[in-house]
């Protein structure tokens, strides 16, 4: 297969990548041939797949969007995937241009996009680093250049955990983050659930991710409640993504067919 100019040479196109699969149901164009057949097998099993990345995006959206309106302006969105229409510094700075934005992905294609499309923003940047290393992702030079942790920041986690497995330990990771920050910062969180699925629909999906760089790891309303330790969670809770804060009663609709849940989170103090 030809590598496209704006592939890194360091990475393997042979392989499916969750952040180009991701891309791809959002109706992106960085994605490779791998990535597209290990996402069609993924609709394949779970058909619903593409609308639970719509229907994340656009809770990222309307979280990113709330927490601007009531004053943060900060933002570190770790694990944020190949950047598409709707991104954190695109909301964020349309409020208030001074708002700083801190992208963090491990997938190389997302950090190379991330810097081409963040080029003469001076509030926005990109590192690469993984979310099983939060101390690494806090004390990097770029994190601490644009990021005041004396003061309010919204960490965005979104996406993200179902790939983080129990035995990376994602309550401490989160623990680790979350001590870092000032009273009146805020956690979003939201990752795939079960909540309502098959044996054989979870099994299924689990199969398809085991062919990419990284594995599925489904947990329920409970588990990802947990996560919020520390934090006192805004109303409506953890819920499925459509039913968080939803624009219309329609799009909320059907709700549990995202399959994401997700919910947002504040530090008091």
């Amino acid at each position: 297969m030809q590598r496209p100019d704006w592939a890194p040479e360091t990475i393997d196109i042979e392989r499916p990548s969750v952040a180009r699969m991701y891309d791809y149901y959002l109706g992106g164009s960085h994605n490779f041939a791998a990535d597209r057949a290990a996402a069609q097998a993924m609709v394949a099993a779970v058909p619903e797949a593409p609308l639970m990345a719509q229907a994340n995006r656009a809770f990222l959206r309307r979280a990113v969007h709330h927490l601007a309106g009531a004053g943060i302006r900060q933002f570190l969105d770790i694990g944020s995937g190949i950047p598409t229409v709707g991104n954190v510094h695109e909301i964020a700075q349309r409020l208030d241009p001074r708002s700083r934005v801190v992208y963090v992905d491990v997938d190389p294609v997302a950090v190379a996009h991330s810097r081409e499309i963040l080029a003469g923003n001076e509030q926005a940047t990109v590192v690469q680093e993984d979310l099983r290393r939060p101390e690494a992702i806090l004390g990097h030079p770029e994190v601490r250049k644009l990021l005041d942790f004396s003061q309010p920041v919204a960490v965005m986690v979104v996406a993200v955990l179902h790939f983080v497995s129990d035995d990376d330990r994602p309550a401490q990771l989160l623990r680790t983050l979350r001590d870092a920050l000032a009273p009146g910062s805020y956690l979003v969180l939201s990752q795939a659930s079960d909540d309502g699925r098959s044996k054989d629909e979870r099994a299924e999906a689990e199969r398809v991710y085991q062919r990419t760089d990284n594995p599925l790891w489904i947990r329920g309303r409970a588990e990802l409640t947990a996560l919020f330790d520390g934090f006192e969670l805004l109303d409506p809770g953890v819920v499925w993504v459509p039913e968080w804060r939803p624009e219309t009663p329609e799009s909320a609709e059907d709700a549990e067919r995202a399959v994401f849940m997700g919910g947002v989170g504040r530090l008091g103090g």
